[in-house]
């Protein structure tokens, strides 16, 4: 891999976004409205207090998941990455390339949501916002990382959703957003162990409550950024110059 020519993929997937103000929308604005939407939901409650982490760390996964694999797939199906891969472009500065791009998306989106999250919908964060920020990248990151994943066996933009029974639901049926993991049954427990979600939801949960220390948190992160680089090397080795 080359930084320059990954740079200069970033580069130019972020001017196409700049051009697009619907994607921008969907990127920096729909993740903080849902979380809004449920903070409302449960305005009359306490609800929200112990699920609004996990809302931090659910809807901008879902969403920058999306936005990554349909965006890559477009590439492919365009002949856009054919194209380029012609070029002294390798595929590892592709994919790289869009993780940056898409992962700095991704920080600004957090930084969006977390702010909404605490200082217009009410959320408490007993912990230090700053480790909280750094989970909430790390788990935006990992949709743009599942995206590019599931982008490079797609064909079409549709199969890139019939693919969210797979790469998403799942985490969020385990995660423990619905039932604490130690409650389900053991296969399903340890399914749910290992899927990176169920660690970022635990870590974000942890530093909003303030029940866990720093090492707590960090060693989950590392567990989320292992899934992150493994996904990111995998999608690279498996993209394909175009779609058939």
């Amino acid at each position: 891999m080359n930084p320059v020519r990954t740079l200069a993929t970033t580069g130019r997937v972020l001017l196409q976004i700049r051009h697009d103000p619907r994607t921008i929308g969907l990127l920096l604005i729909v993740p903080s409205l849902l979380i809004g939407l449920v903070a409302w939901i449960f305005d009359e409650t306490d609800v929200f207090t112990d699920i609004g982490p996990a809302m931090i760390a659910l809807f901008p996964f879902i969403v920058m998941f999306l936005v990554t694999s349909i965006g890559t797939l477009r590439e492919r199906r365009s002949g856009t990455l054919e194209r380029l891969l012609s070029m002294p472009l390798g595929r590892g500065d592709f994919i790289l390339g869009y993780a940056l791009a898409f992962g700095l998306l991704g920080a600004i989106q957090t930084a969006i949501a977390v702010a909404y999250a605490t200082l217009v919908c009410g959320l408490e964060i007993t912990g230090s916002v700053g480790l909280l920020f750094v989970v909430a990248i790390a788990d935006a990151l990992l949709g743009t990382a599942l995206g590019l994943l599931a982008s490079a066996f797609a064909r079409t933009e549709f199969q890139v959703v019939q693919f969210m029974p797979v790469f998403v639901f799942p985490q969020i049926l385990l995660g423990g957003i619905f039932l604490p993991r130690d409650q389900l049954p053991d296969v399903l427990e340890v399914i749910g162990d290992w899927m990176p979600l169920s660690h970022a939801i635990d870590a974000l949960t942890a530093v909003a409550s303030g029940d866990e220390d720093a090492g707590y948190v960090w060693l989950r992160v590392l567990f989320v950024g292992c899934w992150i680089i493994g996904a990111i090397v995998v999608g690279s080795l498996t993209l394909r110059r175009r779609t058939p």
